[in-house]
């Protein structure tokens, strides 16, 4: 028989954690049921448990934006909050954004104004977009860049993505 004998569970290994928790969550229109320990973040949640990769692990501090999805219809940054928190809670991610193979006007307004580079930041910056398009707050163009500041491209995409969110914008205003 080993020394090195393998816990079975980590509650028998380390009793001093707080138990699993159940969350009922609705990702992207399917609703799921999960155990999830209470410090697992939505990101986490999102690319570990349910492997929806799409959206993007940046800094981990709510500083990039590049973890931004929808919250019940609100932008937020993934990596911030616990998923414990959002039992109930119906969350889009960018794999949610298209309505089957047609793609979100924000996606098409993407690729027809080049508006990436990388691509790494994309997934949060279009996200944000129609966060920021929802919100309706954004009434001039600072205010875009504004809404927008919290999304950071390392490759400096800027113009284009300002041009995309200001085109949806004003279609949405003209519908």
């Amino acid at each position: 028989m080993s020394n090195k004998q393998q816990p079975e569970t980590i509650e028998k290994a380390a009793p001093w954690l707080p138990p699993k928790q159940s969350v009922r969550i609705t990702i992207n229109g399917t609703q799921h049921q999960l155990e999830l320990e209470p410090w697992i973040s939505v990101l986490d949640m999102l690319r570990e448990h349910l492997q929806l990769t799409g959206t993007k692990k940046g800094c981990d501090h709510g500083q990039c934006g590049a973890c931004t999805v929808l919250l019940d219809g609100k932008r937020i940054n993934s990596c911030l909050t616990l998923a414990v928190m959002h039992d109930g809670s119906s969350v889009t991610t960018i794999e949610g954004v298209a309505n089957g193979e047609e793609l979100h006007p924000v996606q098409q307004a993407f690729i027809d104004h080049d508006a990436f580079q990388c691509g790494y930041c994309t997934s949060g910056q279009i996200c944000s977009a129609i966060g920021l398009i929802n919100e309706g707050k954004a009434k001039t163009p600072d205010d875009i860049r504004d809404l927008m500041s919290g999304n950071i491209c390392r490759c400096g995409a800027y113009t284009n993505i300002f041009k995309v969110v200001q085109e949806a914008l004003e279609r949405s205003k003209a519908q």
